[in-house]
């Protein structure tokens, strides 16, 4: 988990900084458009939309804000063309990259991505290149500062989740997917500072890189995640301790 968990630290940085730019908001509006289409607008029996809720808030979006994209999704306008697409590809040093993306416009969507890819020397993929090196599973960062690893721990399993690992200043906690809100309760309630909580694709296998194809894979994960289709990235590099 260290790279990954890296890279969420780094995302988690910028974040804070660009957390009021529209494109973050725009985005996450999306999200919580589809979840409450695909699933009914009811959190309490929407697990997806739930999920969207809990993120939207982890990014300081405004209350009303949410609410009115869940509204959306009750009309017949924005969104009801949006398509879940997942897509894959290889990044520098031959580092497996999963793509998720919300779009409206496959025709848009791929010239975009496979433009992002080539830039920093990589390509997409056929469908299944890569995705069966990653398991879908529920993911929290809570940061390490007056945590205190023990009790982390000790909560987040007796909540049902697979582990708990500390990296780079955070600490990545890993669950099932059915126990995914479970574990996301839990820890809220006993105060632990969640940063990111979401469900995510985990790298089951990684590689090592070296720094130069660190950098690049970097560079790369920001061209795709600055892409208004795109909602996440994962991979499965380890990433250098000194990037």
């Amino acid at each position: 988990m260290a790279g990954h968990s890296k890279w969420a630290n780094i995302r988690i940085r910028k974040g804070k900084q660009d957390a009021a730019k529209s494109n973050l908001f725009t985005k996450l509006s999306r999200e919580l458009i589809v979840a409450a289409k695909s699933g009914g607008p009811d959190p309490e029996t929407n697990s997806q939309l739930r999920a969207a809720i809990a993120k939207a808030k982890l990014n300081r979006m405004p209350n009303d804000v949410i609410k009115r994209s869940i509204e959306k999704a009750a009309g017949t306008g924005e969104g009801t063309q949006l398509e879940s697409l997942t897509y894959e590809g290889y990044g520098p040093g031959g580092v497996a990259i999963m793509v998720r993306c919300l779009t409206d416009n496959k025709n848009r969507t791929v010239p975009e991505l496979r433009h992002a890819f080539s830039k920093e020397g990589g390509n997409l993929a056929e469908n299944g290149s890569v995705s069966w090196q990653f398991k879908h599973q529920g993911e929290l960062i809570v940061a390490a500062d007056g945590t205190d690893e023990e009790s982390l721990l000790l909560t987040a399993m007796e909540a049902g989740a697979d582990d708990v690992q500390k990296d780079d200043g955070i600490f990545t906690v890993t669950t099932p997917v059915e126990a995914f809100h479970a574990v996301r309760d839990r820890l809220e309630n006993a105060n632990f500072p969640i940063e990111r909580a979401d469900l995510a694709m985990i790298p089951t296998n990684k590689v090592e890189i070296s720094r130069e194809d660190a950098e690049k894979l970097l560079r790369l994960l920001e061209r795709l995640e600055e892409l208004d289709d795109v909602q996440d990235t994962y991979f499965n590099a380890d990433l250098p301790d000194d990037l």
